[in-house]
């Protein structure tokens, strides 16, 4: 691409303003004297007053460069309204103890003549309370207890006189029958002569019996509750049909599925009237 010859050239112009030494522009017009009219909305930020040829704070410098006139400026401001610092305090608060509130007024009086008082009548509502609550446990006990009826039943009290040599006799316990067996001598010998180690349940006719004519036991079987029939069985003793357990003339289980013995309840003679008591 072709110029046509034309050069580029670098062209300084002079400042189209004069400046005075100090760098203020010259304003030969301009009446530095004049003083500015009073401003209603003013709030004293500045007293009014002529201007000077000093030089102002923005005003940075001149400079003459290669390429013409250069000016600098600065430009600081000044905060209009005062600064208001605020702090912020590091030390720690120090909590203040409660006060306790007075209940002086709610006192009937300031001295301590009802304090006898007070402690009679708290022990005397916990000695009526103590009471009441054994009352209430006595009570609730008793009605776990037996009844009259029940505990007339405890002993029974049986005449022997009235039972022939040979003879049985059933009466009721507590709900439960009580065989009494008046034994002959010929029946006392045969319980003695057993060989009492080798049974199911092994006890002498000594150990069953405080008198050996009198034979005394419940008359329940031992495998299943059943009320054996007397003189029978394959031993002269006790036979239960329901399942065919045999017991001797001791009582003592010796055939069938009975494991134990026919019970021996507690029991006294009573040797003056000739009876026994039974519980």
């Amino acid at each position: 691409m072709a110029y046509n010859g034309l050069k580029k050239a670098a062209v300084t112009l002079s400042p189209s303003v004069r400046t005075l030494p100090s760098g203020v522009p010259a304003a030969p017009l301009l009446n530095l004297a004049a003083r500015a009219p009073a401003d209603p909305h003013a709030h004293g930020h500045g007293a009014p007053g002529p201007r000077t040829d000093v030089p102002p704070r923005w005003v940075g410098g001149i400079s003459q460069t290669s390429s013409g006139l250069a000016s600098k400026s600065y430009i600081t401001l000044s905060p209009t309204t005062p600064l208001s610092a605020r702090f912020i305090h590091t030390t720690p608060a120090v909590k203040e103890m409660p006060e306790v509130p007075d209940f002086g007024h709610y006192r009937a009086n300031d001295n301590d003549s009802n304090r006898a008082l007070s402690y009679f009548m708290v022990g005397a509502l916990g000695l009526v309370s103590a009471s009441a609550a054994k009352s209430t446990v006595t009570e609730f006990l008793k009605t776990m207890s037996a009844s009259a009826d029940v505990l007339a039943l405890a002993k029974v009290e049986i005449d022997l006189n009235t039972i022939p040599e040979g003879k049985n006799v059933v009466i009721k316990w507590r709900g439960k029958p009580v065989f009494i067996r008046h034994r002959t001598q010929s029946e006392i010998d045969e319980a003695r002569e057993v060989k009492w180690q080798s049974l199911r349940d092994p006890e002498s006719d000594d150990m069953r019996v405080k008198k050996p004519e009198w034979l005394i036991m419940l008359g329940v079987c031992t495998h299943l509750g059943c009320v054996p029939i007397g003189e029978s069985g394959d031993f002269g003793g006790w036979f239960c049909p329901c399942h065919g357990s045999h017991y001797d003339i001791s009582g003592r289980a010796r055939k069938g599925p009975a494991p134990l013995n026919l019970e021996i309840p507690q029991y006294e003679f009573n040797e003056a009237e000739g009876k026994v008591i039974i519980g």
